[in-house]
C-alpha cells in the first residue's frame, strides 16, 4: 500500500507556481508506477522509497525542478534520458525541468521508474567514489527568497567562496525539522549580514 506524506503536500504548495504542476505530475507518475511506494522528506526535499531504499526524488528550485533516480548510474537508458548526469543537471537525471513539456512521455518515465524498482528489489547499492573536487550545491528557492529579503546578507553570500556558500546551504537544508531549519536560516542570515562565514567561530584570528 502506498504511503502519502503530508509534508510532500506542504512542499509542493510552498514551491513556486511554475513548479507545482510539475511536482504533482511527477508524484502521480511515481505512485502509478510503484503503488507500494513510501513518501518521505530527506535533505529538505521529497524522496520516494521502495523495498527499503530510496527509489527516486524530486525538488524545486527558483527557476526549475529536478527529478533523479537513486540508482540512476546503474539503470539501463534506452531512451537516453540519463545521459546528462553530472553535467548541468544539479542533483537530477532529467536536466532542468521548467515546465511539463520538459518531461519525457508518461509511459517512458513510468518504465524507467519500474526499472529502478527492479534494482531496489535486488538490493543493489551504489559504490561511493571519492570526489576529486567539492560538489557545487544549489540553494533551494526558499533559501534564496529569504536572502533577497536581506540585501546585505545576499551580497555577502554572493561574495563568499563556493565552499563557504556550500557550508551554509548544507547546514540549513540538512536540518531534520522545519523548526530547526527556520532557526538555522535566521541565524545564517544574521551571520551573513555581519559578513561571517558558517564556521566563523572556529576561524583563526
Amino acid at each position: 500500500m502506498a504511503s502519502i506524506d503530508p509534508r510532500v503536500d506542504d512542499y509542493i504548495s510552498k514551491s513556486a507556481e511554475f513548479a507545482r504542476p510539475i511536482l504533482s505530475h511527477l508524484r502521480q507518475l511515481v505512485h502509478t508506477a510503484c503503488p507500494e511506494v513510501k513518501e518521505t522528506i530527506k535533505w529538505s526535499f521529497p524522496n520516494f522509497e521502495y523495498a527499503g531504499a530510496i527509489l527516486c526524488s524530486m525538488a524545486a528550485f527558483k527557476q526549475h525542478c529536478t527529478f533523479g533516480f537513486w540508482l540512476g548510474s546503474l539503470m539501463p537508458d534506452p531512451d537516453k534520458l540519463l545521459e546528462a548526469v553530472g553535467e548541468k543537471t544539479s542533483m537530477g537525471h532529467l536536466g532542468q525541468i521548467k515546465s511539463l513539456d520538459d518531461l519525457p512521455k508518461d509511459e517512458i518515465l513510468i518504465r524507467y521508474i519500474r526499472e529502478a524498482m527492479v534494482l531496489n528489489e535486488k538490493g543493489v547499492k551504489v559504490k561511493k567514489e571519492k570526489s576529486a573536487a567539492p560538489k557545487n550545491v544549489e540553494a533551494p528557492s526558499w533559501f534564496l527568497d529569504a536572502l533577497q529579503k536581506s540585501p546585505t546578507a545576499s551580497v555577502a553570500f554572493e561574495k563568499f567562496s563556493p565552499s563557504h556558500r556550500r557550508e551554509y546551504i548544507e547546514w540549513v537544508t540538512e536540518a531534520k525539522t522545519e523548526a530547526t531549519r527556520s532557526k538555522r536560516l535566521a541565524t545564517a542570515i544574521e551571520w551573513m549580514t555581519e559578513g561571517k562565514t558558517r564556521n566563523w567561530k572556529y576561524a583563526k584570528c
